[in-house]
């Protein structure tokens, strides 16, 4: 064996290691702060080349890889889909951080994924912005869900609140839309993207963060993956035979997709046509909805691999 798999299992506010050698594990648990980085850099001094294998858990584990990568370190970030598929190959039952870390481990020993390349500043920026406006909204939706029935004794307290993050919420898409102005690369990308009928600016900016360099992905199957959009078929129980979403990827890419996707079943002359064959097949309202952001999704990933704007007569004859 020439490297040593380290396996990370990596939440808010800690991470479990695991590290594989001559069969054996070696764990320990660190804090997800710089701090911890530098502890977990120390622990790492006893493992003769190692590779690091995390899953891609969004900002949770963005800053442990980067400082990685800074230190010079072999790092890979999986598809927890990926992660998940090989646990089941494996009839992997017991689930906990250390077994978690461990099974990453494995997984890297087995499968040695592609190293991790960092995303370019400007990109890396547009993933905070994006996540910041993620927050902001959900602040609000909360503040307006407590605006329902409150007391006048607190109503105006709200009103302030939802005041100030409706201008916080309007000056953080207007530095979304600078930022990605500015930047040759994500203006091009953002112009193809605008081509496709049912994506527009709210999630034009979500999927130029979360996809970054298409390139890094093999195919439109590994994009699906990557969002938790490939079909999932349950193999037993009373749902046998039943499909449904994997739900195992970027979550806020899935959100994003959801109304574009509703918009471009009507809008869209490509996935208007792909609904139709599934409500004639039989398909319930959600499973096609499903399918329409995977379609959607996929629409996007071959207009930037391409670099050509969206053709529906293309499409369609392809």
């Amino acid at each position: 064996m020439t490297f040593i798999p380290i396996g990370i299992d990596i939440a808010k506010a800690k991470f479990d290691a695991a590290a594989l050698r001559n069969g054996k594990y070696k764990t320990k648990v660190f804090q997800n702060t710089p701090e911890g980085f530098k502890a977990f850099l120390a622990w790492l001094q006893a493992f003769p080349t190692p590779h690091v294998c995390l899953e891609a858990t969004g900002r949770y584990g963005e800053g442990l890889a980067l400082f990685l990568v800074d230190h010079g370190l072999a790092v890979s970030v999986v598809n927890p889909a990926q992660i998940h598929a090989f646990g089941q190959a494996e009839l992997s039952r017991t689930k906990t951080d250390k077994t978690d870390a461990k099974l990453i481990a494995r997984f890297c020993l087995s499968q040695r994924p592609l190293l991790w390349q960092p995303p370019p500043p400007a990109v890396r920026q547009l993933q905070a912005l994006v996540r910041r406006l993620e927050s902001l909204l959900e602040m609000r939706q909360m503040e307006k869900n407590r605006l329902d029935g409150a007391d006048p004794t607190v109503r105006a307290s709200i009103e302030a609140v939802l005041a100030s993050l409706d201008a916080e919420i309007a000056a953080t898409q207007k530095r979304i839309r600078e930022h990605i102005d500015r930047d040759p690369d994500l203006r091009q990308r953002r112009d193809l993207l605008d081509t496709i009928p049912g994506l527009g600016d709210a999630t034009i900016p979500v999927l130029l963060a979360a996809l970054g360099d298409v390139h890094r992905f093999e195919n439109a199957r590994s994009v699906a993956a990557f969002a938790g959009l490939s079909p999932k078929e349950h193999q037993s129980g009373k749902w046998k035979g039943h499909t449904r979403l994997s739900k195992t990827g970027d979550a806020l890419l899935r959100k994003a997709l959801y109304m574009p996707a509703i918009v471009a079943r009507r809008h869209n002359p490509l996935i208007r046509a792909f609904c139709e064959r599934l409500k004639a097949q039989g398909k319930n309202g959600k499973l096609i909805v499903g399918a329409a952001m995977r379609k959607l999704l996929v629409l996007a990933y071959g207009v930037l691999k391409s670099g050509r704007p969206f053709d529906p007569n293309f499409a369609l004859a392809s």
